[in-house]
């Protein structure tokens, strides 16, 4: 039961993460098309992200000084790859999860089939003994009839 708690744990570490990763992704095209296109003024809106609320009006736009020192610094691109590799590691280790799970399942398996092969085993043997002893007792009455 831990195991599939833990397992829900880690996929909700893997959607969390892949949040930012989204988000950040999305910063850096903006970054990269305001390099392509120098004149324009493109922005972000924050309400298709859910952090505002939708009746109020936040963007975020590129030709803001602060914008445009983001893009510029090395944070964005550290912070960016360190998020993607957050979200590989947890991805790693939902599949690890899986794979523990599906190899627990069927070491589960393995272990009650051989339970059951052992009670038949054991019923077996003992049916091979009666069988056994009746036959040893008919060959002795056979011998005793002839004496």
């Amino acid at each position: 039961m831990l195991t599939y708690i833990f397992m829900l744990a880690w996929l909700g570490v893997t959607a969390f993460t892949s949040l930012p990763v989204f988000m950040y992704f999305n910063v850096w095209a903006l970054c990269q098309n305001i390099t392509l296109v120098d004149s324009t003024d493109l922005c972000l809106d924050l309400r298709q992200f859910g952090i505002v609320p939708i009746h109020e009006q936040k963007t975020v736009c590129a030709l803001n000084d602060s914008f445009s020192k983001l893009c510029q610094s090395t944070d964005l691109n550290m912070t960016f790859h360190l998020f993607i590799v957050a979200l590989a590691g947890a991805g790693a280790a939902v599949i690890a999860m899986i794979h523990y799970l599906m190899v627990l399942s069927a070491n589960w398996a393995y272990v009650k089939d051989a339970c059951r092969m052992q009670k038949y085993e054991d019923i077996k043997s003992k049916e091979e003994q009666e069988l056994h002893d009746i036959h040893s007792t008919r060959s002795k009455e056979r011998l005793n009839a002839y004496t």
